[in-house]
């Protein structure tokens, strides 16, 4: 049984930084699609930044050069490094993956489709 946890949401002023973290079980997340996302109420879930499978990187053009996503395979890990953080950024955050079986390396996915395992999202609050 796949699980994805996430940690480190909370409450931070504009500028200030969060990191947070995406602990998975029942997969290695090492060849996995790896992603995290973010929704507010009554839009629809964004993608937010994302490793492929052969740990290429992707980000939203809004988080790009403040967003840093990163894995730590040997922990099992998935990480979201967020600085400068924008009163925008406020947002339920969740990390998801998925897998093709016998697949190239291919680049990473910011389009929530193709994900199939999700965890339940931790709150992200930017405050100005």
């Amino acid at each position: 049984q796949v699980q994805l946890v996430e940690s480190g949401g909370g409450s931070v002023q504009a500028g200030g930084s969060l990191r947070l973290s995406c602990a998975a079980s029942g997969v290695s997340i090492n060849g996995y699609f790896m992603g995290w996302f973010r929704q507010t109420p009554g839009k629809e879930r964004e993608g937010v930044a994302a490793i492929g499978n052969c740990g290429s990187t992707n980000y939203a053009d809004s988080v790009k050069g403040r967003f840093t996503v990163t894995s730590d395979n040997a922990k099992n890990i998935l990480y979201l490094q967020m600085n400068s953080l924008k009163p925008e950024d406020t947002a339920v955050y969740y990390c998801a993956a998925f897998t093709v079986w016998g697949a190239i390396c291919s680049s990473a996915r910011l389009s929530p489709d193709p994900y199939k395992y999700w965890g339940q999202g931790t709150q992200v609050t930017v405050s100005s």
